[in-house]
């Protein structure tokens, strides 16, 4: 067996990677462009030196100046304010066996993965009944063993400038019959582990991780004041195909080897060339459809193909069959070219079957499919295509929306899906000739 120093030698040509977090919504990269730590993707790889801490001493204080001395130590520490005269400070110490990795909104520099908000295709369609989320300046850390398994474990919270972690007064807090103390974030960090994924995916229970890692059952909304139950036998550590939370953003975990298993984008882009070989044609137009290189472009194109999700049939542009105005489904908003836009009910000329008519887009997130196969489905309402094992498990994966709410949604562009099924398979037309 390798000692660690030796482990060390072993990789330093090439670092051992853990896996990666991906952002849901932004379809392989963020609409400006990804740019230095604000990007749909962050990669982690093993640090050139360990950076993780671990609790050590536990202070009890009575003066709020002492609790501002002991942070200026330079330690590492989690501060939970009981009352105006009561502040319990837990001192961390260096952990060389682990590597913490922060992610939140902040851009200061203890952050790594700079995250906001995705409003994704559900501004038009936004209950307005449902606040809006925001995600925490510094909303939680992934904290990876240096070693193998190289297990990573997320918590909740992540420590500032000041390398503090502060818990008001107001904050979900409470000491553990062991004596350590533990609590919640404002807004909450919220873990799905599936069983099975990729190859045989089934979707596990919504929890909520709190600040030390520990697993709960929800609160009855998002910021109530009263923890959930703790989930006996539940772990913090991610594994692939696990979904974060953060309140604002959805991010899917994938392991080094999930990764390796998973479609590239190369693979994905002989998909479609193998789809544009087969020369699938318009009805109406006969016209010759062709979908985009990959990544997707933001505009649409001549030949791009468009369906009408009730049936699945595959056109070209056309203006035909369109139905008055009286019959248009109400707020359905304009073809603006993102795909999340269904332009009113359509009539489909093959099958006289009424519904959206949009254009299609292909996923092009490889670590948003749960396998390799040819783009045969779009989910509904967005049209973004992928494959049928692909489609139906996200649109049976329902993700949090707002303080208590839960739905479906397209992993590509977080449109919020259609009721069940969610997605529709396509029929393309062959050439006639």
């Amino acid at each position: 067996m390798l000692s660690p120093n030796q482990d060390e030698h072993a990789h330093s040509k090439d670092p051992v990677k853990y896996g990666e977090l991906v952002i849901l919504g932004y379809n392989g990269s963020l609409p400006g462009g990804d740019r230095g730590r604000k990007k749909s993707r962050f990669a982690l790889y093993r640090r050139a030196k360990a950076n993780g801490v671990r609790p050590s001493t536990v202070h009890i204080l009575t003066n709020p100046q002492d609790s501002k001395a002991v942070n200026s130590k330079g330690h590492h520490s989690i501060s939970f304010t009981l009352s105006r005269n009561q502040t319990v400070v837990v001192e961390y110490c260096h952990d060389p066996d682990t590597d913490m990795f922060q992610i939140g909104r902040s851009t200061e520099s203890p952050i790594d993965f700079v995250v906001t908000d995705t409003t994704g295709g559900s501004k038009e369609t936004e209950d307005s009944s449902v606040s809006p989320s925001t995600i925490s300046r510094f909303a939680c850390r992934v904290v990876c063993q240096r070693h193998p398994p190289y297990t990573a474990r997320i918590y909740a919270a992540g420590f500032d400038s000041s390398k503090n972690i502060f818990l008001g007064e107001k904050a979900t807090k409470w000491k553990n019959p062991d004596g350590h103390m533990d609590g919640l974030t404002t807004n909450g960090v919220l873990v799905m582990h599936p069983e099975g994924f990729p190859d045989d995916s089934k979707q596990g229970a919504w929890r909520e991780i709190s600040v030390c890692g520990d697993v709960y059952t929800l609160r009855e909304t998002r910021s109530g004041p009263v923890r959930g139950q703790l989930a006996q036998g539940e772990s913090s550590a991610l594994q692939d195909g696990s979904l974060v939370d953060l309140c604002g953003a959805t991010l899917l975990w994938r392991t080094a080897e999930g990764l390796l298993r998973a479609p590239t984008l190369r693979h994905l882009d002989a998909l479609r060339l193998e789809l544009n070989a087969g020369r699938p044609q318009c009805p109406v137009g006969l016209n010759t459809l062709a979908f985009p290189s990959l990544p997707r472009s933001h505009s649409l194109e001549e030949r791009q193909p468009w369906v009408y999700l009730t049936c699945g049939h595959v056109h070209g542009r056309h203006d035909w069959g369109q139905r008055p105005e009286r019959h248009r489904e109400e707020g359905g908003g304009g073809e603006d070219g993102g795909g999340a836009g269904v332009g009113g009910n359509r009539e489909c000329p093959l099958c006289r079957s009424v519904g959206p008519y949009v254009p299609l887009w292909l996923g092009s997130e490889p670590a948003l499919y749960v396998d390799a196969g040819a783009p045969t489905h779009t989910f509904t309402p967005c049209g973004h295509v992928c494959s049928e094992r692909t489609a139906r498990y996200w649109a049976e994966t329902p993700l949090p929306h707002g303080t208590h709410a839960f739905r479906p949604t397209c992993p590509f562009c977080s449109t919020p899906l259609a009721p069940a099924p969610g997605f529709s398979r396509l029929i393309f037309q062959g050439p006639v000739d």
